[in-house]
């Protein structure tokens, strides 16, 4: 039994103060990650809903599970992300909302150096994967040119704009807002870097977003102004690089990563998508494009490498149909989840 189930059992014999089973059974305590602390111990991350409790409740519970998981062999530290729905948080509690935007705690950029490497697919499946491990997520698909966030999703609604604020699109567990709930489909839009720019912050700043624990940027490919902006004004937590094996794809990849180095944005990790092929028929795998490029990338430039995404006809037709793979528990599946909870670690 590793650390995580080893956590989640000492959780399971902590009682919900509004009954109804234990805070694991409850979903009251969820998300819970493990990650190397770099001293020989382990740091213990998990989200906790104070949805209907009492300040004191709410205190009480936090302690309990400190206690609890402090108990465990190598643990050296714990970590507890508190949320609550609007209007049911305990007073104090809106403090854990640390971000730069009021209500959003953390921001993950996930951009890639060059187009077609499949990023906008790792950034709707990371952020519905992070959903499922009990976060509440946003997806702002800022690729203002060319956006996809809507049709990966299957969203044909528009946008709503009530009492001044915009407000997004909910499917999968998550919230969503894309340029193309917003604009005609069939028209291309021709709009200049900064007015480009202003549009992405407006769809961060105006937005509803309600409160998350973490908004996932899926930024347009390069390296150019709304990169720029979106790092310089909002501050991300980190950016996840995505990249396709070959030497043409990391050479962006390489250069995406020493933009974010300039701007002082934390890069959490590349991806390596399109990794390998998959034969739906056979089984048998086959590196159309390399195998392992990203990871040898990374680990030239010091940079953590969060995994590899095959490319596989299920993953490309769930995605043409608006469901996201990370979605259901398909084997393909596996490789957003665990995505997610790599990158989940990262932000504890």
């Amino acid at each position: 039994m590793d650390l995580r189930e080893r956590a989640t059992e000492a959780l399971t014999v902590i009682a919900d103060p509004l009954g109804g089973g234990n805070i694991v059974a409850t979903a009251r305590a969820a998300g819970i990650v493990v990650r190397d602390d770099g001293k020989g111990g382990s740091t213990i991350g998990l989200v906790l809903g104070l949805d209907g409790l009492a300040n004191a409740d709410a205190e009480r519970l936090r302690a309990e599970i400190e206690v609890a998981l402090h108990r465990l062999p190598d643990v050296s530290e714990v970590r507890i992300i508190l949320t609550a729905e609007k209007g049911n948080a305990p007073t104090g509690a809106a403090a854990t909302t640390t971000g730069t935007v009021p209500g959003i705690r953390r921001i993950v950029a996930v951009a890639s150096g060059k187009g077609g490497v499949g990023k906008s697919t790792v950034a709707a499946n990371l952020a519905v994967a992070l959903a499922r491990q009990g976060l509440a997520v946003g997806l702002l698909d800022a690729d203002i040119y060319g956006p996809s966030v809507a049709t990966l999703f299957g969203i044909t609604a528009r946008a709503q704009l009530v009492e001044k604020r915009i407000q997004p699109v909910s499917a999968h567990g998550i919230k969503l807002l894309s340029m193309a709930m917003m604009t005609d489909p069939g028209k291309a839009i021709i709009w200049r870097g900064p007015m480009a720019s202003s549009a992405m912050m407006q769809m961060v700043e105006q937005a509803d977003w309600g409160v998350l624990d973490v908004l996932v940027i899926d930024l347009p490919p390069g390296t150019g102004d709304i990169q720029l902006t979106m790092a310089q004004k909002l501050k991300p937590d980190g950016a996840i690089i995505v990249s396709t094996p070959q030497d043409l794809a990391l050479i962006d990849a390489r250069r995406a990563i020493a933009m974010f180095g300039q701007v002082n944005v934390p890069v959490i990790g590349i991806v390596e998508n399109m990794s390998y092929f998959l034969c739906p028929k056979c089984g048998a795998q086959s590196d159309i494009f390399g195998h392992g490029g990203a990871e040898t990338a990374a680990s030239e430039m010091g940079v953590h490498f969060l995994g590899a995404i095959p490319l596989h006809a299920s993953i490309r037709a769930a995605s043409d149909a608006g469901t996201p793979p990370a979605a259901g528990d398909s084997p393909q599946a596996e490789a957003f989840t665990h995505l997610a909870t790599e990158v989940a670690a990262q932000l504890v």
